[in-house]
């Protein structure tokens, strides 16, 4: 029961370790769409084919997308659709976090400032 533990909490890491690029997470919420080929991400995204390929190839290698090869395209999709889910929990995530922030700020906003007493 522990090395099961063990074995998931480290499939787990290594899975927010593939995630853990800002690229990354843009390519798989343009993968929401549908598929796309290493050029067609590059022009959206501004990035070198290289870096769009690199970026892949992370994410490739964890089974997060899978590549389906056409003619001379290959095309990337996400292999599991609940990816989202995660994304859009995470997304939620931030928005509270944000939202925390902003009721802090304006709580400071509507207190006067305090005043240091001269000696």
């Amino acid at each position: 029961m522990a090395l099961m533990r063990q074995q998931l909490s480290t499939f787990k890491a290594e899975f927010f370790k593939a995630l853990a690029h800002p690229l990354r997470i843009s390519i798989l919420d343009a993968l929401r769409e549908g598929e796309l080929t290493v050029n067609e991400i590059s022009q959206r995204f501004d990035v070198e084919p290289a870096n769009a390929s690199q970026q892949l190839a992370v994410l490739r290698n964890k089974n997060i997308v899978a590549a389906r090869k056409e003619g001379s395209s290959v095309f990337y999709a996400v292999s599991d659709a609940t990816l989202f889910k995660l994304l859009d929990v995470a997304k939620e995530i931030f928005n509270n976090q944000l939202i925390g922030v902003r009721g802090m700020l304006e709580e400071m906003q509507e207190k006067p400032p305090a005043r240091t007493r001269r000696r």
